[in-house]
């Protein structure tokens, strides 16, 4: 494998570079998100009038992921076919454009489906009040204007892209003497790393507020009718179906995007030039668009749904009911020993 320096500037790719990898992540990738999306539009198509906010910010995300897929790999692909690094066949520029604008794309819808959960749960009247699904339109047009704008500031001179081995990847230079240019590497994974922890912090809320709100329920539930009972018994499924997705997309999420903050603020601190750790980390990003629709899928199966809804709606409160029934026992015992001592007496 050659140097990153020598791949900065190769003109070819070596005969021995197989694209089978990236073949089988375009195809992956593709096909996983073109099944979410149908699997989407069939959902809309049943629940025309219950179309979520969060379904449009999830769609939003998968055709993010689809279009990052189907504008990216395609250049690696020819890249690969013609022997001919991006460099040589003047693509350089946009393929790191678009590495950046698609990762950093995704991380901010996947915060505003974060933001959606907590306001939709930890504070109800205002999101009744003050959202609707024209929110997510617009959200969504929002961080495509700012990773737009964001992404070009290296063809302004703040920042720089630069080529990886074997010549089929470029990206922003991760390690720089400019400061100006390392300044953006800096930026774009603090960037990121603010992200990550912000939606860490709103899936936190989430979850403690749905743990309460299937409490109060079960409450409810064991003063009501066994024919009412029934027609509650997953009050809160759709919520938790949510809470699940959210959370493995994030998990997922960080799991690639976390190298490349991690090798970026390495670059800018002690840099090591080990380039390959950086290819490494590139790659780690990519995989985050082919994992996501795979994960929507699985969890949209009728099965998995169940399971989901009996774990979070009904496990989160097994301790509550436990000790009400062990409360109704005693009480029960009391009155019988009661009566018992009355007759007695």
């Amino acid at each position: 494998m050659l140097s990153n320096e020598t791949c900065e500037n190769t003109s070819s790719v070596s005969a021995a570079e197989s694209p089978l990898t990236s073949a089988l992540m375009f195809t992956a990738g593709v096909t996983g998100n073109l099944v979410a999306l149908v699997i989407l539009g069939l959902h809309k198509k049943d629940n025309r009038s219950h179309v979520s906010l969060f379904h449009i910010l999830v769609t939003g995300l998968l055709v993010t992921d689809l279009a990052g897929t189907l504008l990216i790999s395609p250049v690696v692909l020819t890249a690969y076919a013609r022997g001919r690094s991006l460099k040589a066949l003047d693509l350089c520029q946009y393929c790191a454009f678009a590495m950046a604008f698609f990762g950093l794309a995704s991380m901010l819808i996947l915060f505003a489906m974060a933001v959606e959960r907590c306001l939709s749960l930890s504070h109800p009247y205002f999101y009744q009040r003050h959202t609707s699904k024209r929110c997510g339109i617009v959200a969504v047009s929002a961080a495509y204007a700012f990773c737009v704008l964001f992404c070009l500031l290296p063809q302004w001179g703040f920042g720089e892209n630069t080529q990886y081995c074997p010549g089929t990847w470029c990206f922003i230079r991760l390690s720089s003497p400019a400061r100006a240019h390392l300044a953006y590497s800096v930026l774009y994974a603090a960037l990121m790393l603010v992200l990550i922890v912000s939606i860490l912090i709103c899936n936190l809320s989430v979850f403690v507020n749905l743990c309460l709100m299937c409490r109060r329920q079960s409450a409810r539930r064991g003063s009501t009718l066994p024919g009412t009972r029934r027609r509650d018994r997953f009050p809160h499924s759709e919520e938790a179906n949510h809470l699940v997705l959210l959370v493995i997309m994030t998990v997922i999420f960080v799991v690639c995007s976390v190298p490349l903050t991690v090798r970026a603020f390495i670059g800018a601190i002690v840099p090591d030039n080990e380039h390959m750790r950086d290819l490494t980390a590139l790659r780690c990003l990519s995989f985050n668009s082919i994992i996501d629709p795979w994960i929507f899928i699985i969890l949209n199966t009728s099965v998995v749904k169940k399971g989901l809804a009996r774990i979070l709606c009904c496990k989160i409160s097994s301790r509550k009911q436990e000790m009400q029934i062990a409360t109704s026992n005693i009480r029960t015992e009391t009155i019988k020993q009661d009566v018992i001592w009355d007759r007695q007496s």
